[in-house]
């Protein structure tokens, strides 16, 4: 990047160097689209585009900043005149095919050598410099009646037109795109940071630039406004990252809640109670406990920057996979306790004995369980992808287990004392 950086700069290109990301493909991990009005031109779109993606090259820890605009240069057209073609007996077909010649080129014969498989095509075509002269396009002699060599420039005129360029559309709309990537950054930061700055069309709020480590996901925006025209959305919900992130974690909870139900009903049935089954689920929500303060500790702890730039790792749709199986397991423990606790008081022990000795019981096949679910788990950690699900596996097992020894009979002893007699 440091050597051909400066050389891509220079040509007015952008030079990207991307991995591909795992899961459904996407334009880029941040990825805005910009729609305008009907009435919106193509340039409208360009210069909207061209506001945010100054705004994001200003965020840190955002690279590759890039739009969909494109360079709309000048077209030159010919339009013939009819009248004048005609008296010299010119056809617009002649004129057309003379241009289509002089610019796209006509093959005009194969070279046959013994030495070539296929023989190389012999194309009439003007040099580059001449294609994109008006004056030397005009230059061209075509045949008339009679046989007069008549110049292109007589019977017309050359104009310049601007170019449409690639226009795209999403929805039956008009849009731009800004794609942009994140270094070592969580992509819903930087988006909630960037859109809690765009301020209304027309206002003159002055800059108050706020420093990355006194942002909080409480209070966005880094204080840098920007702005786009009246009329034109933004939506960071499209074609990148973030549409992914939402919809992954909005379909994982939806199974994390039917997972919760599914084991509420199953444990219904043999508990002949609707409270018991929540008594023995209580585990459940501690897992979360265990794996979000885990994540940020391990970061803390075992983050290595690469080229200056920090390399965490994140909570992703895997960790939300591996929450979702820790329910099940923080169950069985709970229902390992209080099976024991119920088996020891139909033997006539005293509650509070029958309490002190599950735990003591207990203890060593909980703790061997998770440390073997743990241990099989650090190799994951090693896998870019599901490493997240490892680390919520190791970090959701060992809080839960704690409360599970802890909290699952504290709030059972509750519940009998205050059941009825």
């Amino acid at each position: 990047g440091e050597l051909l950086g400066p050389a891509a700069a220079a040509a007015g290109a952008v030079l990207k160097v991307v991995e591909l990301p795992p899961g459904p493909p996407v334009l880029a991990t941040l990825t805005a689209e910009i729609r305008g009005p009907a009435t919106a031109k193509p340039e409208d779109l360009d210069r909207a585009a061209q506001a945010l993606a100054a705004r994001l090259r200003q965020e840190p820890f955002v690279v590759d900043v890039d739009t969909s605009a494109e360079a709309r240069p000048a077209e030159l057209h010919f339009r013939l005149d009819h009248e004048k073609a005609a008296l010299h007996g010119i056809d617009a077909a002649v004129a057309a095919q003379a241009l289509r010649t002089a610019v796209g080129g006509t093959v005009a014969a194969f070279l046959h050598e013994s030495r070539e498989l296929s023989p190389p095509r012999v194309e009439v075509r003007l040099s580059p410099w001449q294609r994109a002269d008006a004056q030397a396009l005009g230059e061209l002699r075509l045949q008339g009646r009679g046989g007069e060599l008549v110049a292109l420039a007589g019977l017309g005129r050359f104009a310049a037109v601007p170019r449409d360029g690639t226009i795209h559309r999403k929805d039956l709309e008009r849009v731009a795109y800004v794609l942009a990537e994140a270094a070592g950054r969580p992509p819903a930061e930087i988006v909630l940071d960037v859109d809690a700055d765009r301020v209304p069309a027309g206002s003159a709020a002055a800059p108050a630039p706020r420093p990355l480590d006194s942002r909080t996901m409480l209070h966005n925006g880094s204080g840098l406004p920007w702005q786009v025209p009246d009329g034109f959305t933004v939506s960071w919900r499209g074609e990148g990252e973030w549409k992914i992130t939402l919809d992954a974690f909005r379909d994982l909870g939806l199974a994390f809640f039917a997972a919760c139900l599914g084991i509420y009903i199953l444990l219904v049935p043999p508990t002949k109670s609707y409270v018991m089954p929540l008594v023995l689920m209580l585990s459940i929500p501690f897992t979360i406990l265990g794996i979000l303060p885990g994540f940020w500790l391990l970061n803390l702890l075992l983050d290595q920057p690469v080229a200056g730039v920090a390399n965490p790792v994140f909570f992703t749709a895997t960790g939300m996979i591996g929450m979702i199986a820790l329910s099940g397991i923080a169950v069985r423990n709970s229902i390992i306790l209080i099976d024991f606790v119920q088996g020891a008081e139909k033997r006539g022990l005293p509650l509070e004995t029958a309490i002190l000795q599950s735990g003591a019981t207990r203890l060593r096949p909980i703790v061997l369980t998770a440390g073997a679910a743990i241990l099989a788990s650090i190799p994951i950690t090693l896998d870019p992808i599901f490493s997240g699900l490892a680390w919520a596996l190791i970090f959701g097992l060992v809080v839960s287990s704690a409360f599970t020894l802890v909290l699952v009979p504290v709030v059972y002893h509750r519940v009998r004392a205050r059941a009825p007699k």
